[in-house]
């Protein structure tokens, strides 16, 4: 399959996110690093270089969404998620999210087949068709283990990267989604009232209001 390319007129901040998102990408390209440098030619080979360093230079102080699938999904632990001091946090605004509700997985199916067969259940037995396969048992456990319920809009430190955190919150179509942000090798130093200033007027914070925006959860870091 080919890699995406930017359809005419997207944004690009926008190609990225489905570039990223892309299911073949994921398969292809399961290191986060190189899905972001493959989506990154793709969606700077038209530009001038003047304008790719400034693309590029966007992409990697602010960062890009995703679709929240099984492949991404990440249950962060308490000491994970970002404290009051590193980002601007408002308890108000957390909301507890289940993604075995909204993405059923391995387990759901199986309660569901439960459900609808009865007392004539019986579990799959190796070699069934319909019997999941080793990694997909593995896959499950671990998931059943973990726990699958998040708070939304509530920052946590990504330990795969690309970016320093990442965030996950609903759009306007009521899907969540993820937002990817930070530079994990610049520090944020809003301590210092100067640098903090220039950040804010350089990217207009003022105006960043849409969650769903990386530079809305970068904005709230400083």
């Amino acid at each position: 399959m080919p890699i995406p390319t930017p359809r005419k007129d997207e944004d690009r901040s926008k190609f990225m996110s489905r570039c990223m998102s892309d299911p073949v990408m994921r398969k292809d390209y399961k290191n986060n690093q190189q899905r972001v440098a493959v989506c990154m030619s793709k969606a700077t080979e038209d530009m001038s270089k003047a304008e790719a360093m400034d693309f590029v230079y966007s992409f990697e102080e602010f960062g890009y969404t995703e679709e929240v699938d099984e492949n991404n999904f990440y249950c962060p632990r308490e000491d994970e998620y970002a404290t009051a001091e590193e980002i601007d946090l408002n308890d108000s605004d957390f909301e507890d999210y289940d993604i075995s509700v909204a993405k059923p997985g391995l387990w759901e199916n199986i309660r569901k087949k439960r459900e609808r067969e009865g007392k004539d259940y019986k579990p799959a037995k190796p070699g069934d068709k319909d019997r999941p396969d080793p990694e997909a048992w593995k896959k499950a456990q671990s998931a059943e283990y973990q726990g699958r319920k998040v708070t939304l809009n509530k920052p946590f430190r990504t330990p795969d990267g690309p970016k320093k955190f990442a965030v996950y919150t609903k759009n306007k179509s009521g899907n969540v989604i993820i937002v990817r942000f930070g530079d994990p090798n610049m520090e944020i130093k809003k301590d210092i009232p100067e640098r903090r200033k220039s950040f804010r007027a350089r990217h207009k914070c003022d105006t960043a209001k849409d969650k769903t925006t990386p530079r809305y959860w970068a904005c709230r870091s400083w």
